[in-house]
């Protein structure tokens, strides 16, 4: 066996590992198979003689490689789409269904408010929480200090495990546990009764394309519109108070700010303008 070949050997053993980190910083299948392959290419014209821990040098290699894809990312103002048509040199587009799979693996709520963090808030919280590397080896990736590095991660942390919150927290959890149980199994009944008599439901301009009418007024109104949807549905704290994001494959799609009064849910705005996502506090609630 040659050089080359003893090389490529090594790195199809880490090749799954390396995957899962990208997955986990980018949340895109399509952008993590491209951030691994773009770390075989420089492994190629690195010096191999020289890297004493081939696993270390990799992960830090994608690593830099996924904080330069989120940080441009960020700068367009883009979100990533592997639904689009496939680059002809890219080859096959990602599968949806292993994408799915590997969403649901790491945890749909937990991708949707990864997402949220800046880039190197979710660099450090990534390879640390999930991965074990020290904020030793972290912060050159970032750029920064030890100490800094771990208080990157003690943002994200914040961010990420914000279900700890107020008191009423659980009580509103039942209440949209409720609803959301309701509407995907096509309960009407059950709807209507967790709906306020008089519940409003308001959608942003970038929620009415192909929706209702800009306001929707009272219970059987507005649990038709839910009546056998909210599929990809998960519950997570939204700016300090239980909502729901709705995220197909981890990909944050349109956000429920919701009002609970007396144990029932009163308003309903439906948050789909991407600018207003972006400010939205998000923490995760269920997994």
């Amino acid at each position: 066996m040659d050089k080359h070949e003893g090389l490529a050997q090594r790195f199809e053993a880490e090749r799954g590992r390396l995957r899962g980190v990208a997955y986990r910083m980018l949340g895109s299948l399509g952008e993590a198979e491209d951030a691994v392959q773009e770390a075989w290419l420089r492994l190629g014209r690195a010096d191999s003689g020289g890297i004493d821990n081939l696993e270390g040098w990799l992960t830090t290699v994608v690593a830099r490689v996924c904080l330069d894809m989120l940080r441009s990312r960020k700068s367009r103002g883009e979100q990533p789409l592997d639904d689009q048509a496939p680059d002809p040199d890219r080859g096959l587009a990602p599968d949806p269904q292993e994408e799915a799979l590997l969403a649901d693996s790491v945890g749909l709520a937990l991708l949707v408010v990864l997402d949220t963090l800046a880039p190197a808030e979710r660099l450090a919280f990534v390879l640390h929480d999930m991965f074990d590397l020290s904020f030793d080896e972290i912060a050159p990736i970032v750029g920064r200090s030890t100490a800094a590095a771990r208080q990157l991660a003690s943002r994200a942390r914040r961010r990420v495990r914000g279900a700890a919150a107020a008191p009423d927290i659980a009580r509103q959890r039942e209440v949209v546990g409720a609803f959301l149980a309701a509407a995907r199994g096509g309960d009407f009944e059950a709807l209507v009764s967790v709906l306020d008599p008089e519940v409003v439901f308001r959608p942003d301009p970038a929620a009415l394309r192909g929706g209702p009418s800009a306001e929707v007024r009272g219970a059987q109104a507005v649990a038709k519109l839910f009546s056998g949807r909210a599929q990809a549905a998960r519950i997570a704290l939204v700016n300090g108070a239980v909502g729901v994001v709705v995220a197909p494959r981890g990909r944050l799609f349109l956000v429920l700010g919701l009002k609970i009064s007396a144990g029932k849910i009163s308003e309903v705005e439906v948050i789909a303008d991407p600018a207003r996502l972006r400010r939205l506090d998000l923490a995760v609630l269920d997994g």
